[in-house]
Protein backbone atom coordinates (compact mmCIF):
# COMPACT_ATOMS: atom_id res chain seq x y z
CA UNK A 1 0.00 0.00 0.00
CA UNK A 2 1.01 3.36 -1.10
CA UNK A 3 2.21 6.10 1.97
CA UNK A 4 -0.63 8.60 1.79
CA UNK A 5 1.76 12.12 1.13
CA UNK A 6 1.70 14.91 3.66
CA UNK A 7 1.72 17.82 1.56
CA UNK A 8 1.41 18.98 -2.04
CA UNK A 9 4.04 17.66 -4.32
CA UNK A 10 6.88 20.00 -4.22
CA UNK A 11 6.74 21.62 -0.77
CA UNK A 12 8.27 21.51 2.22
CA UNK A 13 5.88 19.01 5.01
CA UNK A 14 6.08 21.15 8.29
CA UNK A 15 7.56 19.85 11.43
CA UNK A 16 5.05 18.20 12.93
CA UNK A 17 5.26 16.57 16.60
CA UNK A 18 2.77 13.19 15.24
CA UNK A 19 2.04 11.84 11.66
CA UNK A 20 -1.49 11.27 13.36
CA UNK A 21 -4.08 13.12 10.88
CA UNK A 22 -6.08 14.10 13.90
CA UNK A 23 -3.23 15.73 15.81
CA UNK A 24 -2.33 17.53 12.74
CA UNK A 25 -5.66 18.77 12.27
CA UNK A 26 -6.19 19.90 16.26
CA UNK A 27 -2.83 21.64 15.89
CA UNK A 28 -4.66 23.76 13.17
CA UNK A 29 -7.51 24.40 14.47
CA UNK A 30 -8.30 22.54 17.74
CA UNK A 31 -8.00 25.84 19.66
CA UNK A 32 -11.22 27.51 21.19
CA UNK A 33 -11.88 30.21 18.29
CA UNK A 34 -10.81 28.95 14.86
CA UNK A 35 -13.47 27.02 14.21
CA UNK A 36 -15.79 29.12 15.92
CA UNK A 37 -14.96 31.67 13.15
CA UNK A 38 -15.17 29.32 10.41
CA UNK A 39 -19.23 29.05 11.81
CA UNK A 40 -19.12 32.66 11.30
CA UNK A 41 -18.16 32.46 7.70
CA UNK A 42 -20.72 29.79 6.87
CA UNK A 43 -23.78 32.18 9.08
CA UNK A 44 -22.65 34.58 6.33
CA UNK A 45 -20.41 36.97 8.81
CA UNK A 46 -17.50 38.00 6.91
CA UNK A 47 -15.79 41.26 8.12
CA UNK A 48 -13.56 41.48 11.51
CA UNK A 49 -16.51 43.56 13.40
CA UNK A 50 -18.99 41.09 12.56
CA UNK A 51 -16.44 37.98 14.54
CA UNK A 52 -15.77 40.52 17.00
CA UNK A 53 -19.36 40.49 18.14
CA UNK A 54 -20.29 36.74 18.63
CA UNK A 55 -22.14 36.20 21.09
CA UNK A 56 -18.82 34.22 22.39
CA UNK A 57 -16.61 37.53 22.76
CA UNK A 58 -13.50 36.44 21.63
CA UNK A 59 -11.03 38.81 22.12
CA UNK A 60 -9.52 41.23 19.03
CA UNK A 61 -6.03 40.51 19.34
CA UNK A 62 -6.98 36.54 19.41
CA UNK A 63 -9.11 37.15 16.55
CA UNK A 64 -6.63 38.99 14.50
CA UNK A 65 -3.96 36.13 15.53
CA UNK A 66 -6.78 33.31 14.03
CA UNK A 67 -7.81 35.13 10.80
CA UNK A 68 -3.94 35.61 10.10
CA UNK A 69 -3.45 31.75 10.44
CA UNK A 70 -6.86 31.18 8.43
CA UNK A 71 -5.07 33.17 5.75
CA UNK A 72 -1.47 31.74 5.95
CA UNK A 73 -2.87 27.90 5.85
CA UNK A 74 -5.42 28.74 2.45
CA UNK A 75 -8.94 27.94 4.70
CA UNK A 76 -9.57 32.04 3.84
CA UNK A 77 -9.16 34.82 1.72
CA UNK A 78 -9.41 38.40 2.17
CA UNK A 79 -11.63 40.37 -0.68
CA UNK A 80 -13.20 44.04 -0.35
CA UNK A 81 -16.24 44.17 1.54
CA UNK A 82 -17.73 45.68 -1.71
CA UNK A 83 -17.23 47.22 -4.84
CA UNK A 84 -14.59 50.28 -4.29
CA UNK A 85 -14.47 49.61 -0.88
CA UNK A 86 -11.18 49.42 1.07
CA UNK A 87 -12.82 47.60 3.65
CA UNK A 88 -12.13 44.14 4.08
CA UNK A 89 -13.82 41.09 4.20
CA UNK A 90 -13.07 37.10 4.43
CA UNK A 91 -14.16 34.36 2.60
CA UNK A 92 -13.93 31.01 2.91
CA UNK A 93 -11.80 29.07 0.42
CA UNK A 94 -12.54 25.36 -1.02
CA UNK A 95 -10.30 24.00 2.21
CA UNK A 96 -12.08 26.21 4.59
CA UNK A 97 -15.40 24.93 3.00
CA UNK A 98 -14.31 21.34 3.26
CA UNK A 99 -14.28 22.50 7.07
CA UNK A 100 -18.45 22.39 6.94
CA UNK A 101 -18.72 18.80 7.30
CA UNK A 102 -16.55 18.56 10.72
CA UNK A 103 -18.82 21.75 11.80
CA UNK A 104 -22.15 20.11 11.14
CA UNK A 105 -20.71 16.68 13.02
CA UNK A 106 -19.81 18.44 16.21
CA UNK A 107 -23.14 20.96 15.93
CA UNK A 108 -24.75 17.68 15.91
CA UNK A 109 -22.79 15.97 18.66
CA UNK A 110 -23.42 19.02 20.92
CA UNK A 111 -27.32 19.18 19.92
CA UNK A 112 -27.66 15.63 20.90
CA UNK A 113 -24.82 15.81 24.08
CA UNK A 114 -25.11 18.97 25.59
CA UNK A 115 -28.07 19.71 27.46
CA UNK A 116 -29.14 24.10 25.87
CA UNK A 117 -26.88 24.15 23.20
CA UNK A 118 -29.34 25.57 19.59
CA UNK A 119 -28.62 24.73 16.37
CA UNK A 120 -27.00 27.66 14.54
CA UNK A 121 -25.99 26.38 11.59
CA UNK A 122 -27.91 25.26 8.52
CA UNK A 123 -29.14 21.44 9.14
CA UNK A 124 -27.29 19.17 7.06
CA UNK A 125 -28.85 18.30 3.95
Amino acid sequence: MAKASLSPPGSNPPSRRSHCPVACSLDIFGDRWTLLIVRDLVLGRNRFKDFASSPEKIPTNILSDRLERLLTQGFIIQVPSSVGSRRLAYELTEKGQSLIPVLRAIRDWGLKWEPGTEARMVPSS
